[in-house]
């Protein structure tokens, strides 16, 4: 049985459904609250952007619990800004016919009560071409490099290990891996010569590829079935992504991010058993 059956091709291949709030909102601060988990690749983004570009106290942030049921992502309690239980409260404000999948990160007003955007990559986007035009994390010089990163990327490894990891067939799931670890050996080779993805500088490609290499020992290889090899046994790639982890590692809930993958995927773990492992104090050795 597929985990996600509205999002699971004819021929056993998952297939994300599109965004389906899109806005682009003026920033004003102190009106939205951005809406995460700790154990989310995608909202991950989001936490690092807004730490990075200093929009803590532009843009509020609350955090649901990591375990998420057919009701979707909860509060661990009432929000206390939004008022709501369930993010599905904020989509229904919005629309009150959507029956896709509840997301996150998602931006919501504050002052409606609405979700604005779910639009994962443009959140981000906007994060640096709207609040902050002065970030260097999308400069426009490098805009066109880093938009021929973030393409392949986003196929292959961010949301490929999902492909991987929700295929219901072994065709879907070898080609989701083969393309995977395709992906992963090119930039294993880029980064033998190159500190970073673009140029000598953090942009935003580091941190989407780097939102899913953090998950991938402790999550993908084994939980997805990612393990032609942990991402430790690529020198290169490892050596890269705990030099991000002294910048950004903060922003890491291990505990989330085991709890929600392992206890809320029912089909790929039936029982619910979290792994102890890996060591987590790897990263900063």
């Amino acid at each position: 049985m597929a985990q996600f059956t509205k999002e699971t091709s004819t021929t056993g291949a998952f297939v994300r459904q599109p965004n389906r709030f899109t806005a682009r909102p003026e920033p004003e601060p102190g009106r939205y609250r951005l809406v995460v988990s700790l154990a989310c690749p995608w909202a991950h983004r989001a936490i690092i952007v807004r730490k990075l570009l200093n929009l803590e106290d532009a843009i509020s942030l609350a955090v649901v619990d990591p375990i998420r049921d057919e009701r979707g992502w909860r509060f661990p309690e009432t929000d206390p800004v939004l008022g709501i239980d369930f993010l599905k409260e904020a989509y229904d404000k919005a629309d009150e016919n959507y029956d896709g999948r509840v997301t996150v990160p998602a931006l919501v007003d504050s002052t409606t009560g609405k979700v604005v955007t779910n639009d994962y990559p443009q959140i981000t986007l906007d994060f640096s071409l709207r609040w902050r035009p002065e970030s260097t994390l999308y400069p426009e010089h490098l805009r066109e490099e880093i938009d021929a990163w973030i393409e392949p990327i986003f196929h292959n490894v961010n949301n490929g290990v999902y492909k991987a990891g929700f295929a219901t067939s072994q065709e879907a799931y070898e080609e989701a891996y083969t393309n995977l670890f395709a992906e992963l050996d090119r930039i294993e080779e880029h980064l033998g010569k190159n500190r970073y993805l673009v140029g000598d500088q953090l942009t935003e490609a580091d941190i989407r590829l780097w939102t899913t290499l953090v998950r991938f020992d402790a999550v993908y290889h084994g939980h997805f079935k990612c393990n032609r090899n942990k991402l430790t046994e690529m020198p290169n790639l490892w050596a890269y992504a705990k030099r991000l982890y002294a910048m950004f590692g903060d922003t890491v809930d291990w505990d989330h991010i085991k709890r929600h993958y392992y206890v809320t995927h029912h089909q790929i773990n039936p029982t619910g058993i979290v792994p102890a492992g890996p060591d987590p104090t790897a990263w900063t050795r």
